[in-house]
């Protein structure tokens, strides 16, 4: 597995780089950050850490760049630890957001739970699901509706997959946090309130209103 690194302080990358070695990835280090997307895109990695304060550019700059051509899971690791922040880059497109100083089992934990989720396929017989008018292209990783379509990044298109499979049923937050990232330990509840968030933002690009029905303290429903 390949994992890319945007860091700029050379003893933190330097760190980053002997850990990742240490457990068996394959480390690139990108140092020149002014084309930092392009390059990530280039090398076509398996996941990239990403800092956010770098000379010149913001992380949040390279994640949205990089989320306008390709899905590649991004963990934010930073200094940053405002809520404000780490709702940001979610919204951006994050998969997860880590604090500084990091601990480093926990880090591993997170980058391992979310390759393997990432190389996992859509277990389905069925390609095209329907939720009344609504439908959802698994192949396309996309919603559909009226002609228009909008697409969905892996864990959007996985918290989809699993409300359209219990149409009418309110799924547990636990369950879907489980279903997304297998241990639950490590996951910031919030993470799902961020991905169910950009998910209806994304509906209503293309005119679908209250598909997604939070029951609180419960769960959710389609």
């Amino acid at each position: 597995m390949k994992i890319v690194i945007i860091e700029d302080e050379p003893i933190i990358r330097k760190e980053l780089k002997i850990l990742l070695e240490q457990a068996l990835y394959q480390v690139t280090l990108v140092e020149e950050f002014e084309n930092a997307a392009k390059q990530v895109l280039a090398i076509k990695p398996d996941l990239l850490l990403l800092d956010l304060n770098l000379p010149g550019i913001s992380g949040y700059d390279i994640c949205t760049q990089i989320r306008e051509q390709s899905d590649l899971p991004i963990i934010f690791l930073t200094s940053r630890t405002s809520s404000m922040d780490e709702l940001t880059g979610m919204l951006k497109g994050a998969d997860d957001y880590v604090t500084k100083p990091y601990q480093a089992p926990i880090l591993l934990a997170r980058i391992s739970a979310i390759l393997k989720r990432t190389s996992q396929s859509l277990q389905t017989e069925t390609e095209l699901l329907h939720v009344r008018d609504v439908k959802l292209n698994l192949p396309k990783a996309c919603i559909e509706y009226q002609n228009q379509s909008v697409e969905l990044t892996k864990n959007e298109l996985k918290i989809m997959h699993c409300l359209f499979l219990k149409e009418g049923e309110i799924v547990p937050r636990l369950d879907l946090v489980e279903y997304l990232w297998d241990n639950q330990v490590f996951i910031d509840d919030n993470t799902l309130s961020v991905n169910i968030t950009r998910i209806r933002e994304k509906l209503k690009t293309v005119g679908i209103v209250d598909f997604i029905e939070t029951k609180r303290g419960m769960g959710y429903r389609v």
